[in-house]
């Protein structure tokens, strides 16, 4: 029983409510995740423009993302959590009507985008920042790999219903389908306690000045930085995502308005994360977090590279799927890392680094497999990336030792909060 997922942390009605209004809503994001690049793919017929979809969005999402989290130190993370999720909600709705009135244009869709990426840099690292003042530090592995598992299903569920959306409807069923799904997001955020910041947090108004003592912070805490690294090295390099609408038509015999291949290779991913989380109990009891995490991001590169030798499109998704597994382990321990190393008082700023880092990442992934496919060919670019990934995160293990030699601290109660208790 303790190698399976340990769910204690349901427990927590605050937390429980949270983790509910995240997964679900979750789902209906990762159906707008494959529908955009689709009906991008199906305008332009490019996959540069696929990887320029994601580099589009990333400017507010380094922006909004390291803003968001400065606030997150100043104010009521419950009320943040709210105003950014309302704005992630009102961008999926125009997704919606741009689809209904037939507009057709690509940059309505890059325009929408941007603006839903913004909601998600705000309430991203304002999720974060709340966790560890729900539970004992004892308990926020098991916290983390609960959420992660979560969205892992999502990103399984939510890929196969747009593959089976696309296949029988049209881009605006997809979109509606989210809209619906992110009312529960609104709700749990509604129904959390007010989290206001503890004594000892960041006075002023959250500006530049904020941000800057933020990444001052980072910067000297090896630790955590090297964690940053490996994960854009993870996904920077390793990202196969922005290819899948190619090779789903040009190897697999998707239709060019997408289709059930397509569906199965962006749920690969969480297929494997799903499996992994459900036999995680695990996790919780490494010490040796640093190590670990190395280790299970050059797993990932090695999967990636296998799943894009594969004429099969199952044993694809295999390969992706024991990628997803060794990505809920590297997920969890770069989180946890985050939430036990930094304190409450700058846990929001460094969340919204973290928050810039791992959705920044897979864009510039697919910025990088879209240029590669253009010069050297979709399949070229896939297996290349998987095999970079590896070679450079051990080349950064062995260079800057610090983070495989790090090892995970005693589990002792933070300071009580008022959502602790509620």
């Amino acid at each position: 029983m303790k190698l399976l997922l340990d769910v204690t942390p349901l427990r927590n009605p605050a937390y429980r409510r949270l983790w509910i209004g995240n997964g679900v809503s979750f789902i209906g994001f990762q159906v707008t995740g494959v529908a955009v690049p689709v009906q991008v793919w199906h305008l332009t017929a490019s996959s540069f423009w696929v990887g320029m979809l994601s580099m589009v969005t990333l400017v507010p999402l380094i922006v909004f993302g390291l803003w968001g989290g400065a606030v997150a130190d100043h104010m009521d993370r419950r009320r943040l959590l709210m105003w950014s999720s309302v704005l992630t909600w009102v961008a999926t709705l125009a997704l919606l009507a741009q689809a209904v009135l037939r507009l057709d244009q690509l940059w309505i869709i890059m325009l929408v985008t941007a603006l839903q990426s913004t909601g998600f840099a705000v309430s991203s690292p304002t999720r974060g920042a709340i966790i560890p003042r729900l539970f004992d530090a004892a308990q926020i592995p098991a916290a983390n790999t609960l959420t992660y598992t979560f969205t892992q299903a999502a990103t399984l569920a939510g890929p196969l219903l747009a593959g089976v959306i696309l296949a029988t409807g049209s881009y605006a069923w997809a979109y509606a389908l989210d809209a619906v799904l992110f009312t529960v997001m609104l709700w749990a955020a509604f129904r959390l306690p007010s989290i206001p910041p503890q004594a000892g947090a960041a006075h002023g108004t959250p500006g530049l000045r904020s941000v800057l003592d933020g990444l001052r912070f980072l910067r000297s805490q090896p630790v955590l930085l090297l964690s940053f690294v490996v994960d854009i090295i993870a996904m920077g390099v390793a990202m196969p995502r922005a290819l899948f609408p190619e090779l789903a038509q040009t190897r697999f015999g998707d239709s060019p308005d997408g289709g059930p291949a397509v569906g199965w290779l962006y749920a690969a991913i969480g297929i494997g994360a799903v499996l992994g989380g459900l036999f995680s109990g695990w996790i919780g009891r490494v010490r040796r977090q640093g190590l670990a995490l190395i280790v299970a991001v050059a797993a990932w590169g090695v999967a990636v590279a296998l799943a894009g030798l594969q004429q099969s499109l199952w044993l694809a998704v295999l390969f992706l799927a024991l990628g997803g597994v060794a990505d809920l382990v590297s997920a969890v321990f770069r989180q946890t890392i985050l939430q036990t190393y930094a304190p409450d008082e700058m846990r929001g700023r460094v969340q919204g680094i973290f928050t810039v880092v791992v959705a920044g990442g897979p864009r510039l992934g697919d910025l990088r497999a879209g240029l590669m496919a253009v010069a050297f060919g979709a399949g070229v670019s896939w297996v290349l990336g998987g095999i970079a990934c590896a070679v450079l995160v051990l080349v950064v293990g062995a260079v800057f030792p610090a983070l495989a030699r790090y090892h995970a601290p005693g589990g002792g109660p933070e300071e009580r909060s008022p959502a602790q208790v509620t």
